[in-house]
């Protein structure tokens, strides 16, 4: 089996890379923007593709001729969706749209999964409009969630209109060692093993405390990847989540019990972003009664995970960016 994964060398995609090499032997064929990859196994293939170009992707499906795309690559920072709108345009949805179009010029008939974003949800218009399931309207409140919009919609396009065997992941916030300083989770534990080291101030920075957020361990949404890949039928959308609503108050006190060090808190008004949902999160019991998918990891063992690996990367000399 030849699995194409864009945006493999991302953080979803590298501990999706990762468990593929434990679980299968499937030959990987990584594609990426900015680098060509790590040739750490004879199992992995690397093209540096930038995917708004439609000739190189073409190029690409001509000569691998994978038997599975999964399509992860995209600008995923929302408040960079904010900042560029356009920019982030191009890289999900044309993107998206030079890899269909690659698929439908060389003939192949891959099983396709998009992995979309809890985004596209929103804000939801009452309490009781919780949690989001697949069934509810996309109310995307963001240029990034808009984006994501209409890259499922473009998948299921292709489906209706060529037959495509296309199905969706929709996670809700992944977190989990590895992940960049720009996401909530991670900055938090950059900063406490900064601190710890001796590294900055006592000091932290915040943004908005109250937004509760649905998180899930990356290597728990890999897994969910996987499955989907494995036993979904065609046409099918799955949200990817813990179903648990955690305030990000709450996620800074559990790491700040695992500090070593005192540390005072202070507020931010760069962390806050343009539009803020208060709360999300997700329905999973679709993915779980079709599926048979569900979180194994603790929430406390994430926590502990993510601390740990920026601790070593302190220690190591590697500062967040």
């Amino acid at each position: 089996m030849r699995v194409l994964i864009t945006g493999m060398n991302g953080f979803a995609g590298t501990a999706l890379c990762e468990y593929l090499l434990q679980k299968t032997h499937w030959m990987l064929i990584g594609v990426s923007s900015k680098t060509s990859g790590d040739r750490v196994n004879a199992r992995i293939q690397w093209w540096q593709i930038d995917l708004r170009d439609p000739e190189p992707i073409r190029r690409l499906l001509r000569y691998e001729r994978p038997d599975i795309i999964i399509h992860l690559a995209a600008q995923a920072s929302v408040p960079q969706s904010w900042e560029d709108p356009w920019a982030t345009y191009q890289v999900n949805v044309q993107g998206t749209l030079n890899l269909f179009e690659a698929i439908i010029k060389n003939r192949l008939t891959p099983r396709v999964v998009v992995v979309g974003s809890n985004e596209v949800y929103g804000a939801p218009i009452a309490p009781e409009y919780l949690p989001f399931t697949e069934k509810h309207l996309l109310r995307p409140n963001n240029p990034y969630g808009v984006s994501k919009v209409t890259q499922e919609t473009m998948a299921m396009q292709y489906r209706y209109s060529h037959g495509l065997d296309v199905v969706v992941a929709r996670p809700f916030n992944h977190i989990g060692p590895g992940q960049k300083p720009t996401y909530v989770v991670s900055n938090f534990a950059s900063q406490i093993a900064e601190i710890e080291a001796g590294k900055r101030e006592p000091v932290m920075a915040v943004g908005n405390m109250s937004a509760q957020r649905d998180f899930t361990d990356v290597r728990d949404t890999i897994r969910g990847y996987y499955q989907i890949l494995r036993l979904a039928d065609s046409g099918r959308v799955y949200n990817v989540c813990s179903g648990i609503p955690r305030s990000i108050q709450s996620v800074f006190d559990q790491m700040m019990q695992m500090s070593k060090v005192k540390i005072d808190v202070h507020n931010d008004p760069a962390k806050f972003r343009v539009i803020d949902t208060p709360i999300s999160y997700g329905d999973n019991s679709l993915i779980t009664q079709e599926i048979g998918w569900q979180p194994q990891i603790p929430f406390e063992q994430t926590l502990t995970d993510i601390l740990n690996y920026w601790r070593n990367k302190v220690a190591a000399g590697a500062y967040p960016e």
